[in-house]
């Protein structure tokens, strides 16, 4: 178990954001050095601003760039990894056409896009507009790389710590920890004798370790005069077999993730992941990021995988499509009735979902990916199973959906 990321949250237009970058900078530097002390190796720090468009409403592209750029230098001389500059939003229809030039102009800085949200419903222009920049962004690169620093979010709320998802909604300064723990997931469900055992030793894992890590993030929130977020344990992999939460699942008995009997070990571990006692931001859900995970990435080449699949992980509880290699060919249109399912899943769910989508260049479908980066595993390059929506589906409409109520014997009318 590793700490991926102690993610700040504030707003960078505020009068005194100078001030507090360094009131920052002076936190983390104590916070990774407890947290260490603890035996809790901290992999980055990082940074979550408000929605961009909120400091930028005319959003100038010049003064845009400009202003992106110095936040990105001032993010690093304070010792930050990276900086996420939050979603474009509906209500400022030109906030999602500048993404694709600033992920271009930068190299930490991550952005992200609301396509769905609760109350509002699905937005079928946003999720164009989602699927235009990123095959604008698979092109940035030869690789297609620009795509890990973006994310479509559907019903994803602030606060969450892990990138490209965050992004910061209040004027109280806090912080949040995200957790990196598919290891701790594989080996609670080896070498046990039951299902029940199994999730027993997975949730008094993980509820031993949050005890130890909201101890020591409290007396931080107390010393420092900021806000404790809480803990993601979405068990976010690493691409090592030992630390593969697709390979938990597995261990639990699914012969290879993407065959029948996935969705039941994808269910007992979210469902356990439910009943943990911490204080909680985020997702802490399943994370099943294809190109971080080495076991999905296996799958995924082996053509054992499908995106179908992650869409039905993502209905029992999941971040989402997670670095998904796709066609270096495939349409805005088509990626469009792709994210569009997912906007759909979450807003009916009632479910925040993200789709981080990697269309990789000259790459068709069953072909291998090469990405050359410490924190991928390479995989098969995934069919869509995608054409572009037609009818009613290709407009610009809003749609609303509700959350399905169940109430039990009055629907089923019991005899």
């Amino acid at each position: 178990m590793k700490i991926r990321s102690i993610t700040c949250f504030f707003n960078p237009a505020a009068p005194s954001s100078k001030d507090t970058l360094k009131r920052f900078a002076t936190f983390v530097s104590q916070a990774v050095f407890r947290f260490n002390q603890a035996g809790f190796e901290v992999q980055t720090t990082r940074l979550a601003t408000v929605p961009f468009p909120q400091c930028f409403p005319l959003l100038e592209p010049d003064h845009l760039l400009s202003q992106v750029q110095e936040w990105e230098a001032e993010a690093s001389l304070n010792g930050f990894s990276y900086l996420s500059l939050g979603p474009a939003l509906p209500e400022f229809p030109q906030s999602y056409a500048v993404i694709p030039a600033l992920l271009a102009a930068t190299r930490n800085v991550f952005f992200s896009a609301v396509m769905a949200s609760r109350g509002a419903g699905v937005n079928l222009w946003a999720v164009k507009a989602c699927a235009r920049i990123i095959t604008q962004n698979a092109l940035l690169t030869p690789d297609g790389f620009t795509n890990l620093r973006f994310a479509a979010l559907a019903n994803v709320p602030p606060g969450a710590p892990f990138f490209p998802a965050a992004y910061h909604d209040t004027s109280q300064l806090k912080f949040a920890l995200a957790v990196e723990c598919a290891d701790i997931a594989r080996n609670a469900f080896s070498g046990v004798v039951s299902i029940a055992a199994g999730r027993k030793r997975l949730l008094n894992d993980l509820e031993s370790a949050a005890q130890k890590l909201t101890t020591i993030s409290r007396d931080l929130s107390s010393q420092f005069d900021l806000q404790f977020g809480g803990i993601d344990f979405s068990p976010a992999p690493f691409p090592l077999d030992s630390c593969s939460l697709a390979g938990a699942m597995e261990t639990l008995g699914v012969p290879k993730i993407g065959l029948a009997g996935s969705l039941s070990a994808a269910a007992i571990i979210a469902d356990t992941l439910d009943q943990g006692q911490w204080p909680r931001a985020g997702f802490n859900g399943l994370m099943l990021p294809v190109l971080e995970d080495s076991v999905l990435a296996l799958r995924s080449g082996e053509g054992v995988l499908t995106i179908r699949d992650l869409l039905l992980f993502s209905a029992v509880c999941g971040a989402g499509l997670d670095t998904v290699p796709l066609p270096g060919g495939i349409t805005p249109e088509e990626l469009a009735s792709l994210l569009a399912d997912l906007a759909a899943l979450s807003v009916r769910l009632d479910k925040p979902l993200t789709a981080r989508l990697m269309p990789v260049p000259g790459k068709n479908a069953g072909e291998r990916t090469g990405f050359d980066f410490e924190f991928f595993a390479n995989g098969g390059v995934l069919p869509t199973h995608a054409a572009p929506l037609n009818g009613l589906l290709a407009s610009d409409e809003i749609f609303p959906l509700k959350p399905r109520p169940w109430n039990g014997s009055s629907e089923l009318g019991e005899n």
